[in-house]
């Protein structure tokens, strides 16, 4: 990951850590859908389709992992309001209504390249 807490506010912050994750999913293989779908029930970071299945994406990104990883963060609550997006995205995007889909989850911190990133696949699975 690129992104270096000490130069912009959380904001400018948080738009590198989606855009390096992006990047980071791409050349996994996964291809951008749509990026900040933002609806009132919620926001989901990034939609990318991976082989047919579409990903609903939540970016983490932690500055220290002292307290736990981000994906630790996505709380149950947050979840929720993940899953009502994606189904707001589905009633809008007809096209994907067929498709498989999952949420992941990527948690990153700075200063470690690739090797900060956790990518955790179907991460909303009790």
């Amino acid at each position: 990951m690129q992104v270096d807490q000490r130069h912009g506010d959380s904001r400018e912050i948080g738009k590198r850590a989606e855009d390096d994750a992006c990047q980071y999913l791409q050349r996994q293989g996964l291809k951008l859908v749509a990026r900040n779908y933002h609806r009132r029930c919620g926001e989901i970071d990034l939609i990318m389709e991976d082989a047919g299945t579409l990903v609903f994406v939540e970016v983490r990104y932690r500055r220290s992992i002292a307290f736990g990883s981000g994906a630790e963060t996505v709380t149950r609550t947050k979840q929720d309001k993940i899953a009502r997006t994606a189904a707001h995205f589905l009633q809008e995007h007809r096209r994907y209504a067929g498709s498989a889909a999952r949420f992941d989850v990527i948690s990153c911190s700075p200063g470690r390249g690739d090797g900060a990133v956790d990518w955790i696949r179907d991460a909303f699975h009790p």
